[in-house]
């Protein structure tokens, strides 16, 4: 059915990971469906990248490579049972392998069932990718509109002749409830996964250093795995205490760790728009970073927080023990940053959406849908 003809609302596919995959885009595919619920121009439904097989493929599930074929044979499906009933198809992406079996399927059948694209690329790898894949290339110019979260993705799809348009990750800035802490203890957080990119044995040594000087300090790490047991052997060769390591924690949970929390310590070697930095900003943390991708454009050095560095873990502890010596400064940084939260919210980014889905469906111009 054509939108513009007697349907109340855009019907939109959102193509993501659920939450049992635990990361930025499922974070942000959630809280979307969640932010359009009840909304009287749109209407969205999640279609899972990664969705439960029927029962004769669910054992397979437990076997590496089975596991893959068995998603494929019900995502391929389910894509064309579901964005046959919807307006428009927004696609979210990562790099790589992840990008060739998830959004490559969506943009073909949605091309098949010529269902309009939006392809909604969240990974910080996106200039290594992008370099080697002819592939992903090729998809990317073809689908009907591209958005990135960030001016770095912006930067990086231009270089390659790919035009895009920036429309933020959303944080909940009332979960994430500011409160200022003056002076700032030693209390650490970290809640980036336990994988090579995000570099959290950085982080380790960072904090060993800390605690040399604030014997007192504390690490909670939020997040899981493939490196969790070989950092939690370096924590243990590095001497370090008062550090917990608490796992995966459901979005809906994570905020009580940012309140508990003074700083807010996070050491990747690739990043694209980190939505735990915004977290960290709407709940008063003073925050450390390194300079990774798009970090630098949502965080201003010595504007709303501290950036160093890829792999300088002396110079993250350094930042971190300067924000605990200078209260004033650190008050400061961390004022300013939960002011550029606003933006951030759904109210704000709302509209953003609303027009990039209208225009890839063709109703720019037409007059809002009546309210349901």
């Amino acid at each position: 059915m054509n939108p513009a003809r007697g349907a109340t609302r855009l019907r939109v596919a959102l193509i993501a990971p659920t939450l049992r995959i635990l990361g930025g885009q499922a974070v942000q595919a959630d809280s979307l469906l969640r932010a359009w619920q009840d909304d009287p121009e749109v209407q969205a439904r999640l279609v899972p990248v990664n969705p439960t097989p029927p029962r004769p493929l669910r054992r397979a599930v437990e076997i590496k490579y089975a596991r893959t074929v068995a998603t494929q044979l019900t995502y391929w499906p389910l894509l064309v049972r579901e964005l046959r009933h919807v307006d428009v198809v927004h696609v979210f992406s990562a790099s790589y392998s992840s990008f060739l079996l998830a959004p490559v399927p969506a943009v073909i059948v949605a091309r098949q069932l010529r269902k309009p694209v939006v392809m909604n690329y969240h990974s910080g790898e996106a200039p290594d990718h992008l370099r080697r894949s002819a592939i992903a290339r090729a998809v990317l110019r073809r689908v009907d509109r591209n958005a990135v979260p960030s001016r770095f993705l912006e930067d990086v799809f231009a270089g390659f002749g790919i035009q895009t348009e920036v429309i933020p990750n959303i944080v909940d800035v009332d979960r994430f409830a500011f409160r200022r802490r003056v002076p700032l203890k030693p209390r650490i957080l970290s809640t980036r996964n336990f994988e090579g990119m995000y570099n959290v044995s950085c982080t380790l040594r960072a904090f060993q250093l800390v605690q040399q000087q604030r014997p007192d300090a504390t690490l909670t790490l939020v997040g899981g795995g493939s490196l969790e047991s070989s950092l939690k052997g370096l924590a243990g060769e590095l001497g370090l205490k008062n550090v917990r390591f608490i796992g995966r924690v459901a979005p809906a949970d994570i905020w009580r760790y940012y309140a508990e929390a003074d700083i807010y310590l996070q050491t990747p070697n690739i990043d694209n728009m980190p939505v735990s930095v915004l977290e960290a900003f709407a709940s008063g943390c003073g925050v450390v970073a390194t300079n990774a991708g798009g970090v630098p454009a949502i965080l201003t050095h010595g504007e709303h927080g501290l950036l160093v560095n890829c792999n300088d873990h002396e110079a993250a502890a350094a930042s971190v023990l300067r924000l605990l010596d200078e209260a004033a400064v650190a008050d400061r940084l961390t004022r300013a940053a939960r002011d550029t939260c606003e933006r951030y919210r759904w109210a704000n980014v709302r509209p953003q959406w609303l027009a990039i889905y209208r225009a890839a469906a063709g109703l720019a111009g037409l007059p809002n849908p009546i309210p349901v």
